[in-house]
């Protein structure tokens, strides 16, 4: 995966609020990378109505 590039949030690793919830079968675009709690790298996806929110790589699938 790389910045910019569309992705697909295809499940949820942990519990997390309503608010990301919603984000679950949404389609983003990947802004940047976050390093997590030393064990690997998130993505902050941004979509189409300008939130933000990051995800682990593994709940994340590239788009075509």
């Amino acid at each position: 995966m790389e910045i910019g590039q569309k992705v697909k949030v295809i499940r949820l690793r942990d519990r997390v609020s309503g608010q990301v919830v919603d984000k679950l079968g949404r389609e983003g675009t990947i802004k940047e990378f976050k390093m997590t709690d030393g064990s690997g790298v998130g993505a902050i996806v941004e979509f189409p109505d300008k939130t933000e929110t990051w995800f682990f790589d593994d709940e994340l699938k590239p788009i075509d």
